[in-house]
């Protein structure tokens, strides 16, 4: 069949539907950013930011139409308070465009390896292109500013060796080897990504005052503040350094930038992808109290993310995917 001519699967609707979702809420953001930013250098890589994300979502709006499929509403000008006062310095946004830049290419790279059509695959593969182009400059600018943080260094002195006794992935007398370097790697990546998201949920709850979601909001800053406890104290056992916090990156605003269920859906989201990468890590660690500490972290994790889809229901947030024809139904 004429890949022009071939119906969207439910993996590629899956994934242009939510990069939609994603699209409209990260304009929105961008937006603001940009009417508060002062930094030059930083407005000038949320500028470029906003440029892609605008780009994307016109190829999205293009491919939905041609296919005659409703567009999610997803999020507009309504969810953004453009005259609200900061809520987080320029230094957090910085940080905070770089780790976004992560979770895209994580998820463009997803959505092209489960695309069939060209078209799709043509869509995600340029995604890929221009988010490693927002990488680079995002990287770029955190390191002419001296605030880029590198993983933890190892000692490349060892020779190659085979692994021969099973002490190397537990020891029955409780001690532990070294971390290698893809266990100390995955958990100082995670780290990252994590204190990113605690300074992100704190900054939200000072200016929510919705009880329910300010509930919400407490049981994902313990969630969070619990694995970032659990890996630092890995790290620091290591004598390792962990990437710092950014909670002073918070101003003193309690004026709502966005909506609450903006707020929501982007914590929500960020949590989704955190299980996906604590499994990575968990699968690739050969240290079983890493693996544990993973397993933890991933239960709970879900049970937030539980509590994330019963807020958005409960607040007619979620929209409804297409769905398979009901053959019962058609006969």
């Amino acid at each position: 069949m004429n890949n022009k001519q071939a119906r969207l699967t439910s993996s590629e609707i899956t994934g242009l539907w939510t990069q939609y979702l994603q699209e409209t809420m990260a304009i929105c953001i961008i937006k603001f950013v940009l009417k508060n930013v002062k930094d030059p250098e930083i407005a000038s890589l949320f500028e470029f930011t906003l440029t892609l994300a605008e780009k994307h979502l016109q190829m999205l709006e293009s491919i939905f139409k041609k296919e005659k499929i409703e567009l999610p509403k997803g999020f507009t000008d309504e969810d953004v308070n453009l005259n609200a006062p900061p809520l987080f310095t320029d230094i957090f946004w910085l940080n905070y465009i770089h780790d976004m830049t992560l979770h895209g290419l994580a998820g463009y790279t997803m959505s092209f390896s489960v695309s069939a059509r060209k078209d799709i695959r043509n869509h995600y593969y340029q995604c890929n292109i221009d988010t490693m182009d927002l990488y680079n400059k995002s990287i770029e600018v955190l390191l002419s500013k001296g605030i880029y943080q590198r993983s933890p260094y190892f000692s490349t002195k060892n020779k190659s060796q085979s692994i021969t006794e099973f002490k190397y992935v537990m020891d029955l007398f409780g001690d532990k080897r070294p971390l290698n370097s893809m266990e100390a790697g995955n958990i100082y990546f995670n780290l990252k990504k994590s204190i990113v998201l605690k300074t992100l949920i704190e900054g939200f709850k000072q200016v929510i005052q919705d009880k329910d979601i300010d509930k919400f909001m407490n049981h994902c800053l313990n969630t969070v503040s619990k694995n970032i406890e659990v890996f630092s104290s890995t790290l620091e056992e290591e004598n390792l350094h962990s990437p710092r916090l950014l909670d002073s990156e918070i101003t003193d605003s309690d004026i709502a930038p966005f909506s609450d269920k903006l707020m929501v859906f982007h914590t929500g989201f960020l949590f989704h992808l955190a299980t996906t990468y604590y499994a990575t890590a968990m699968i690739t660690s050969m240290r079983i109290d890493i693996v544990g500490h993973c397993d933890a972290s991933i239960l709970r994790d879900l049970k937030t993310i539980a509590s994330f889809g019963k807020i958005l229901i409960n607040k007619g947030w979620m929209e409804e995917l297409p769905v398979a024809d009901d053959r019962q139904e058609l006969n």
